[in-house]
């Protein structure tokens, strides 16, 4: 996060370059382009929040910069579908007011967002067809397509009076993508002849050398390991992944098994799919309500929760909790993904509790061609460098680690200027050599149910003393003079064991009284409370050494 007072003025006739998510760090993708006074914005993502969030799943961008800027806001451009790239829409459009773009299987994804919203009728969403061009001020646009793990993912070519610029977006290079389109080599090779100032490039896999591998090689090895399984298989993966979701089914296919779709970000890329011409609306999935009238090993159960979510539907069958999907020893899970950075505990937590009920557990370290990732690694970056030859490399999406050796890599390959920047600064393209002129505020929201706050906002240290040490509740009835006319009512939540309870309830009580008994106390509401707060502070901490929150009310009569 960049909080340094006031921005640094902008020349409204250079070329500029400034991301407020996504750079130097994985997820929440937001990059802003600047030229001649007007901005655009490429991509408006999400990230997904950790347990120092108590309560809140999503977090995304502040956008106090560009808000403060949004008459001079030409639109929102999306690469693609993912979430990380359009799902903060939804909850930022209202301060933006611009046309967003997207082609038809993002649009069908952000449509049901939109509808969720409320917004389906208000936001001018332009849907545009496979290698776009078009003019928003001074900006030409072209998009480029890519293969990545989703259909329609997009490179951009930005030309400006000032020079081109190359924006990745996410992409790979595979030559059996399965679903989708293969990356436009000779339109890459394209615009490098034509001349390429910037760069500005996926850093996600620059840490990892060769190639990042087929589709084609993960649907061989999901037939494989299906057909060898007797009993129940459940695979689990990124909902977004329609090849992925392709593979699993062509396995439940050969194996008489009936593909039954569990998690509801599933059915929402699905339809999305196939509005979109990617499934045929006739193919056959079952819910988990018809999949639950059969057998396990009838079936082939696809789950939400590749990265551990409490809530997706892995989790809940981990935890025999699901309503209706229900798995045993001998049974086998697939994770069919790559774990996120930041995940690992979680995903840890997930297979612990599979395993200690017997089912087996396949992911990528058992098996490495049970997935491939969808961004590139380093030799598919040099050949990406060799086609488009740029003046400037700026490497983005990605954690600092991974934008350092793509910077170093791109100098490797003889790139003139390579740039590492970071969240909030201003990168100065053109005219004249490339330079950061500063940094403008960047940082995140937390959404908490129909509101955006800070990550430090006082709720979330509330919220996590009571899930550390639990709470107290004070119930007081006292007359004209103070004096309790009624036993205290106390009840607590996350403290004792329930066999310990009635005991432990008993003996504060009696502190209570004892306190408020005292002749030296002040006939004073606040005292009162505060008399009574502290009775319970001094025996928990006595008894087990706890500070719960402690919450009393009074009532006089």
């Amino acid at each position: 996060m960049n909080d340094l007072g006031a921005p640094p003025p902008i020349d409204s006739q250079a070329l500029h370059f400034l991301p407020l998510g996504g750079t130097g760090e994985i997820g929440m993708n937001l990059n802003l382009y600047a030229c001649r006074g007007k901005w655009l914005m490429v991509d408006l993502g999400i990230s997904f929040a950790n347990d120092s969030l108590p309560g809140v799943d999503i977090l995304v961008p502040d956008i106090s910069f560009i808000r403060e800027r949004r008459d001079d806001l030409l639109a929102i451009l999306l690469t693609h579908g993912h979430e990380d790239h359009l799902g903060a829409v939804a909850y930022l459009w209202p301060q933006l007011q611009c046309p967003v773009y997207a082609m038809p299987f993002a649009a069908a994804i952000l449509k049901e967002k939109l509808r969720e919203a409320g917004l389906l009728k208000k936001v001018p969403l332009v849907e545009i067809p496979r290698s776009a061009k078009f003019e928003l001020g001074p900006f030409a646009v072209q998009y480029v397509s890519v293969t990545h793990s989703i259909p329609e993912a997009n490179s951009l070519i930005l030309r400006t009076p000032d020079g081109t610029v190359l924006h990745s977006g996410d992409w790979k290079l595979d030559p059996e993508p399965l679903v989708g389109e293969v990356s436009d080599e000779s339109a890459f090779r394209k615009i490098g002849d034509e001349g390429v100032l910037a760069l500005v490039c996926d850093s996600t896999n620059a840490m990892s050398e060769g190639e990042s591998g087929s589709e084609a090689t993960v649907r061989k090895k999901l037939i494989e390991l299906i057909s060898a399984r007797e009993q129940g298989v459940a695979v689990t993966q990124f909902a977004s992944n329609i090849a992925r979701l392709q593979s699993v089914a062509e396995a439940a296919r050969i194996n008489d098994r009936e593909l039954v779709l569990v998690g509801r970000s599933l059915w929402r890329y699905v339809r999305a799919a196939q509005a979109s011409g990617y499934l045929d609306p006739d193919m056959r999935l079952l819910s988990d309500k018809e999949g639950a009238q059969l057998h396990p090993e009838q079936c082939v159960y696809l789950c939400t929760g590749c990265q551990g979510e409490p809530r997706a539907a892995m989790a809940k069958i981990a935890a025999q909790n699901h309503p209706r999907i229900h798995l045993s020893s001998g049974d086998c899970v697939i994770f069919t993904s790559k774990i996120i950075p930041g995940n690992e505990a979680p995903i840890g937590r997930l297979h612990g509790q599979l395993s200690a009920r017997g089912i087996e557990v396949i992911d990528e370290e058992v098996y490495d061609d049970i997935h491939v990732s969808g961004h590139p690694r380093r030799d598919e970056l040099k050949r990406m460098y060799g086609w488009v030859k740029p003046k400037i490399a700026v490497p983005v999406h990605g954690e600092a680690r991974h934008i350092r050796a793509h910077a170093e890599l791109a100098r490797s390959l003889g790139t003139p200027d390579c740039r590492v920047i970071v969240d909030g600064e201003i990168l100065r393209l053109a005219p004249g050599p490339a330079e950061v002129i500063g940094s403008v505020f960047s940082g995140r929201l937390a959404v908490d149910g129909s509101r955006l706050i800070a990550p430090d906002h006082t709720s979330f240290g509330a919220r996590r003393r009571l899930m550390q040490n639990g709470a107290v509740f004070v119930s007081l009835v006292v007359d004209k003079e103070g004096w309790l006319i009624a036993p205290p009512a106390i009840r607590g939540h996350g403290i004792v064991d329930a066999e310990e309870e009635e005991v432990v309830v008993q003996g504060l009580v009696e502190a209570v009284r004892k306190a408020l008994d005292s002749d030296k106390l002040e006939n004073d509401d606040d005292k009162l409370r505060e008399a009574g707060r502290l009775a319970v502070r001094r025996t928990l901490t006595a008894l087990y050494e706890k500070r719960p929150v402690i919450e009393v009310q009074l009532v006089r009569v």
